[in-house]
């Protein structure tokens, strides 16, 4: 007895000497100790990823265009951070913490994209719907009384008069001059080393384009491309960040080499869309509209991001450009970055598969339906319709903040109804469970990237829509397993739906859709918390540049 009282004595002196030390700690101390391991954690939700590729086909040439297109695209960071933030070096001079400098880099802000647009540094408030593209202090019906004609412009700023307090806009070319200078210059550069002649005249174009705003003939050299290796996408292109209305675009770049082997086995599928978009699940009057059939399907590989396609959640195919009259005179081009999507199968979709997909159905969790999954999401981005039916004018422009994750939903939803369509006509080979086993292992993947992503919005109402109409059921241990007959029927239904939400340009009815079903509810948070405890990383982040291509100058 004696020992035994001497042994808990002893235990209740320790610990009362730990609490003494830790009550000696500043309470600061104590409180960068929790954030560092909470931010520990925020950076472990992503994987790193070497982007490299075989660059042993390439020219001479060629080779010595990847630095100067790589410095290019570099510059669209910098642009960028005006755009969503402000001023980087202002921000990352306030914080210590090198593990907070390194999350604030991957988010480009202080607010985490992974949950919400959640500020993760103290004394920061919530992140402008706007951005920084308007000022923050500016009300919607301010924006809407203002008398501009180019205030809804993609290409300008909305800026305040410090005396006056009246509103005023900025051309991206005023704004960004010298650097856009310096990027201008450095595609020139490229241009006279390219021998292809339509990459050529597209740099050339590109390099114009970002000196007066005006990039219709560079999109249209960029669709009559055919025969380029490499390739740059680079400029103010999509409108995420513009949560406010959705107007404005925010500048980004990739560097890119086509894997011209894959981009010959995708070039067929381009025929099927007249048929495809003729097949729509939906009345005549949503899909009059012709896909031009110009539009080309390639593979590439990845070998630098920038700007707005490199913060948070990564893309890993891309549909462009996204100028209505270029769509509907040429088409679009979707490209397919294969490495970086190899990347988030092999190191994400296959171990969520694992845990949340049910064993006797993980057989189906397949690359290749992965990739084609992907593919006709970037396809279906051309069906459809771009114009309303009412006189409301463009989707874009009836549907506001809420146009992009309706068009994600779309692309998502019609990609997997055109599998199914060129399934039964037998030009797709594989078993259909593979698509839509991968298609749910797919939707877990994206939900994670939270409702302040506009794919993650998209994901959320397809799986509350699924869920509803019996698509899947979740088991008693807690894996999912699907249920073919009626997800063909839901993937039909939903595709009908938000079909018809983008012909009426019914900005009521899609607020209320995001409103019910946009949401992640508590089991399957409970789902998602359980991937974070298993250290399943939600994204990647890129080991990238001229020394990991081994081009260093």
């Amino acid at each position: 007895m004696r020992i035994k009282f001497l042994i808990i004595s002893l235990f209740f002196i320790l610990i009362s000497a730990c609490k003494t030390d830790n009550a000696r700690l500043p309470k600061k101390q104590v409180k960068e100790t929790n954030i560092k391991t909470e931010m520990q954690k925020n950076i472990d939700s992503y994987i790193s990823v070497k982007l490299t590729t075989d660059l042993s086909k390439l020219s001479v040439n060629q080779k010595k265009m990847i630095p100067l297109l790589i410095k290019a695209a570099d510059i669209m960071n910098e642009l960028f951070w005006e755009e969503t933030y402000g001023n980087k070096q202002v921000l990352l001079a306030k914080v210590n913490d090198k593990n907070t400098q390194k999350y604030i880099e991957i988010n480009y802000g202080p607010w985490d994209r992974l949950k919400d647009n959640n500020p993760f540094i103290d004394g920061i408030g919530e992140k402008p719907e706007g951005a920084n593209f308007y000022p923050s202090d500016m009300q919607k019906e301010e924006f809407e009384a203002f008398k501009s004609d180019d205030k809804k412009d993609l290409y300008t700023f909305v800026r305040r008069n410090e005396d006056t307090g009246a509103l005023y806009t900025v051309p991206y070319h005023k704004m960004f001059e010298t650097q856009l200078k310096q990027v201008a210059g450095l595609l020139s550069e490229a241009a006279v080393l390219a021998q292809d002649t339509s990459l050529k005249k597209y740099l050339h174009l590109r390099a114009k384009a970002l000196l007066d705003d005006d990039y219709f003939e560079s999109d249209m050299a960029w669709m009559d491309m055919k025969t380029n290796q490499l390739d740059i996408v680079i400029g103010p292109i999509e409108t995420y960040e513009d949560k406010l209305f959705g107007y404005k675009a925010a500048h980004e770049g990739y560097v890119l080499v086509k894997d011209m082997v894959w981009s010959k086995k995708l070039a067929k599928f381009v025929s099927f869309l007249p048929e495809l978009q003729a097949n729509l699940p939906v009345d005549d009057k949503y899909k009059q509209e012709k896909p031009a059939a110009k539009s080309d399907l390639n593979a590439y590989d990845v070998i630098y991001y920038a700007g707005d396609c490199n913060s948070g959640g990564k893309t890993i195919a891309i549909n462009l450009p996204n100028d209505e009259k270029v769509q509907l005179e040429k088409g679009s081009r979707r490209l397919q970055l294969k490495n970086a999507m190899q990347a988030k199968f092999d190191k994400i979709l296959l171990p969520i598969s694992d845990m949340l997909i049910t064993k006797d159905q993980q057989q189906y969790i397949k690359f290749d339906a992965f990739f084609a999954n992907t593919m006709f999401h970037e396809v279906a981005h051309g069906l459809g319709i771009k114009n309303t039916i009412n006189g409301k004018g463009t989707v874009r422009e009836a549907l506001k903040k809420y146009y992009s994750a309706l068009e994600e939903g779309k692309a998502d939803i019609l990609g997997l109804y055109m599998v199914q369509q060129l399934h039964d006509k037998g030009e797709i080979d594989g078993d259909m469970k593979d698509y839509m086993t991968t298609f749910l292992a797919s939707i877990f993947r994206s939900v994670r990237f939270g409702a302040a992503d506009a794919h993650g919005i998209a994901n959320m109402v397809r799986f509350n829509f699924f869920k509803d109409k019996g698509a899947f059921t979740r088991n008693e241990d807690g894996t999912y397993s699907v249920n073919y007959d009626k997800m063909g029927i839901a993937v039909k239904d939903l595709s009908q739906l938000i079909l018809s939400l983008q012909g009426e340009g019914d900005f009521e009815g899609v607020s209320k859709l995001v409103a019910e079903k946009g949401i992640i509810d508590a089991q399957l948070q409970k789902d998602l918390d359980r991937l974070s405890d298993a250290n399943i990383p939600v994204d990647i982040v890129f080991e990238q540049g001229v020394k990991v291509l081994g081009l260093e100058r």
